[in-house]
């Protein structure tokens, strides 16, 4: 038998309150520019990080340049406080794999403006330190932004998960793969008794 958790009424009347808030922020910002589809995730993650959601730290884990040019020049005129709401701070120190996976990303990224590039990779990067799926450490509201957000970006790099690989997951089995390591010891993913820990839904 499956137990739902069911939240007491102050708690959902907090969840609702912080999802409006995060809503506003998110039009506010859309308000004051033009939409593109990277636009719209980016400021989906704005707003969520301003509420509190996901692992990214202060000035979402941007150097104070690439922070203020998020900013001014993607939704110019909206200001943010440096710090992250949530408290969250992410130990790089641990982070042997931080300058393999720019690379890897920089490998697949499309042809285009080379800051949104950059800063989205550096977004992904810092939230493949949380233990959250991706998207939910990013700040992405669901998994298919998060995969509509790589496939524009990433294109070659998604057809790569043609089995729909849970994206942190996949992302490190690239770098393992780059370095020619298989660590796993099954015949095949889906004979594996870990095959759910790295497929299916991530709720």
């Amino acid at each position: 038998m499956n137990c739902i958790p069911v939240l007491a009424p102050s708690a959902e009347a907090d969840l609702a309150a912080k999802k409006q808030s995060r809503q506003a922020i998110h039009d506010d910002l859309l308000a004051r520019v033009g939409q593109t589809p990277n636009r719209v995730w980016l400021a989906q993650i704005i707003a969520s990080w301003a509420v509190g959601d996901g692992v990214l730290p202060d000035r979402m884990g941007l150097d104070p340049d690439d922070f203020k040019q998020l900013l001014a020049g993607k939704f110019a005129g909206y200001s943010l406080a440096e710090k992250a709401v949530s408290g969250s701070v992410l130990d790089y120190a641990r982070m042997l794999e931080k300058q393999d996976l720019e690379v890897l990303l920089r490998q697949f990224a499309v042809e285009g403006e080379v800051a949104e590039r950059e800063i989205l990779i550096s977004l992904i990067v810092s939230a493949c330190l949380g233990s959250d799926h991706l998207w939910q450490d990013l700040g992405l509201w669901s998994r298919k932004d998060l995969s509509d957000m790589l496939r524009r970006n990433f294109p070659e790099l998604v057809a790569r998960n043609s089995k729909d690989m849970k994206w942190k997951k996949f992302l490190y089995k690239q770098l393992c793969e780059a370095e020619g390591l298989y660590v796993c010891r099954a015949p095949s993913c889906e004979v594996c008794h870990d095959y759910p820990q790295c497929f299916g839904p991530e709720d």
